[in-house]
């Protein structure tokens, strides 16, 4: 499923783009889950992901497994990594794939929640 510029992005869609390295100036395009909710989407503009990896990458804290990787869109075992976040607009998307899960919304959102100050 391509991402036209009037189709709506949104909160779970599993999405393509240049998702920015942590430790320099570069992004790798990628798979990465919208985590931020419809009122950032609507009010800024704005974007949260999280990156998708394959699950053959060694885990990290807080990575949660794709449960079913037909609905998201993926060609192999892959997990969501809380850990590695970014900030996007939407002009960075360059297509949307599938949704993350159901399943697995709720496990991505308790390891989020683990991350974030209180």
């Amino acid at each position: 499923m391509t991402n036209s510029g009037d189709e709506r992005i949104r909160s779970w869609d599993v999405v393509i783009l240049p998702f920015p390295f942590t430790d320099r100036n570069a992004a790798k395009v990628r798979p990465a889950v919208v985590v931020s909710s419809e009122v950032l989407h609507g009010r800024a503009g704005k974007y949260f992901l999280a990156m998708i990896t394959s699950a053959g990458h060694a885990p990290v804290e807080g990575d949660v497994g794709i449960s079913d990787l037909d609905a998201a869109g993926l060609p192999v075992d892959s997990r969501v990594r809380p850990s590695k976040l970014a900030t996007v607009e939407r002009s960075a998307f360059r297509k949307r794939i599938g949704t993350l899960p159901k399943a697995d919304r709720l496990r991505v959102l308790s390891a989020l929640h683990r991350f974030l100050a209180p």
